[in-house]
């Protein structure tokens, strides 16, 4: 694997992923997710091995990316990269609760490589229910190229779900927002009541499990 800077900082975001190989490590997948913090809408998640690091296009967290920024750096990832992509409905939020719904979707991620990773670096202590050794990384989308990917092609993903919804329900400004507790958005809810893509288990809606 051909390796880069990724970021524009001095941070060597390829540590763990060759501290990972030194153990043996064949396939390492960096997983994060999109969509956690949102009123509606799906959570996503999104597993990445990097194949080729020859980027050109900044590789981040994704919430210190411009959306252009993204959008080119999602089309470079998908290119260069494994990708596995999983989503969780809002009915499965509302029944599983966010954490597990969250869950959920990085295990789907996770399965929808074409080949199975060997090690997994998580962002955060999300522990998904997978047979695979990891490496949990607070922050990790700052500190592992992998886990930066994952957060790109997670929040583009579902940044474009949103899009999509919000042509079904133009009322709420989903496009804007993507889902977000705006005053835009809270605005729309008091004037027109919960829509079907709204979580009603957390947040202003109900109790938070």
């Amino acid at each position: 694997m051909s390796r880069e800077k990724s970021q524009s900082n001095s941070i060597d975001t390829f540590f763990y992923e060759r501290k990972a190989e030194w153990a043996g490590f064949k396939r390492i997948a960096g997983i994060d997710e999109a969509g956690r913090g949102p009123l509606a809408g799906p959570v996503v998640a999104a597993a990445v091995v990097i194949r080729d690091a020859s980027f050109n296009e900044r590789i981040d967290d994704s919430k210190k990316l411009t959306q252009r920024m993204r959008e080119r750096a999602f089309i470079e990832i998908l290119n260069r990269c494994d990708v596995g992509i999983g989503s969780v409905s809002v009915n499965d939020i509302d029944r599983l609760n966010i954490y597990n719904a969250t869950l959920l979707a990085m295990k789907r991620a996770i399965e929808e490589l074409d080949e199975k990773p060997d090690h997994l670096l998580i962002d955060g202590r999300m522990n998904v229910a997978l047979p695979q050794t990891r490496t949990y990384l607070v922050s990790g989308e700052s500190l592992s190229a992998s886990i930066a990917c994952a957060s790109i092609i997670a929040k583009v993903f579902r940044d474009r779900l949103m899009m999509e919804l919000d042509r079904k329900y133009s009322s709420y400004g989903f496009k804007q927002h993507k889902g977000y507790g705006t005053p835009k958005h809270m605005e729309a809810i008091r004037k027109y009541g919960l829509s079907p893509i709204h979580r009603k288990t957390f947040g202003p809606f109900g109790r938070k499990k």
